[in-house]
């Protein structure tokens, strides 16, 4: 049985097929259905650094998904070296597969320098040692889900997660948009500091688009709606290391004309802000048949 953190791993070891050209496979990781959102942002994150001088790192990124990709093929990411200043580096990075776009992504990096700090607080929930493992909360709703969805819904998966108050997953009720959940890979001691970026990158994207279901009391294994990560926005303030606690905090400030804002903040277990992340996705309802 092929070890998940390990695929994970090795789909961020993307092939150079040319300058500025990558190649990285598509099946692996949260879903069969289709490649997950996280999977293309990180690996287009590996191919911008693949570019980048070494003494810079990214600090923000700004992305459109404009296709579903197919797991069945490997995504070329093509790079374009924007500009390379004295200390910041950009860099545009587009997904194809089968000849069209699947997936563009803007990316800055920048030289350490010194400056003025702050942050927010992090806010007080149960730590990750009170919380059950998702896979194994899962376990027990399997039965419940509908035979199609089961396969992915016990899916394993690379990274241990540990959701803080989970609901219901066949009928949750309408709840606070605001939720937590504790994430970590222990693969990911020793991996360089550019690899946790892009492991970052990949967990940015989870759970991040149904903070906008929660008030509704709907999510994806009832069949009500239809759900696609539009855009999706990230901003590094400090280094990761992955193999650590990370608490991702999110909130849906908006839903309306079938699309749902969700914003998020990832702290270290001590308490540092590493990241934050804003994400449009879309939330359409099903028509009944």
């Amino acid at each position: 049985m092929i070890d998940p953190a390990k695929e994970l791993l090795e789909l961020l070891d993307i092939e150079t097929l040319d300058i500025d050209l990558f190649r990285g496979v598509g099946v692996g990781g949260e879903t069969s259905a289709r490649i997950f959102g996280g999977h293309v942002i990180a690996q287009s994150l590996m191919a911008a650094y693949r570019t980048v001088p070494t003494d810079r790192a990214c600090h923000s990124l700004h992305a459109y998904f404009m296709r579903p990709g197919d797991t069945g093929h490997p995504v070329i990411y093509q790079v374009d070296r924007a500009r390379d200043g004295g200390s910041f580096t950009t860099r545009r990075v587009v997904a194809i597969q089968n000849g069209k776009q699947i997936f563009n992504m803007s990316a800055s990096f920048h030289v350490a320098e010194d400056g003025w700090e702050h942050q927010h607080a992090m806010p007080q929930v149960d730590g990750p040692d009170g919380v059950k493992n998702r896979s194994e909360l899962r376990s027990g709703f399997a039965d419940l889900i509908d035979e199609p969805l089961r396969p992915d819904f016990l899916r394993t998966r690379p990274i241990e997660i540990r959701t803080v108050a989970p609901l219901d997953f066949q009928n949750p009720p309408a709840a606070d948009d605001t939720h937590y959940l504790w994430f970590r890979m222990e693969a990911a001691k020793g991996c360089d500091a550019r690899t946790q970026h892009c492991l970052l990158a990949y967990a940015s994207d989870l759970d991040l688009l149904g903070s906008g279901l929660r008030p509704h009391g709907i999510n994806w294994f009832q069949g009500k709606v239809m759900t696609a990560s539009l855009d999706h926005a990230l901003w590094f303030h400090a280094p990761i290391q992955f193999d650590q606690w990370h608490l991702y905090s999110m909130d849906s400030p908006f839903s309306g004309s079938a699309r749902g804002f969700n914003r998020g903040a990832i702290y270290a277990q001590d308490g540092q802000l590493v990241a934050s992340v804003a994400q449009e996705g879309l939330l359409r309802p099903k028509r009944k048949q």
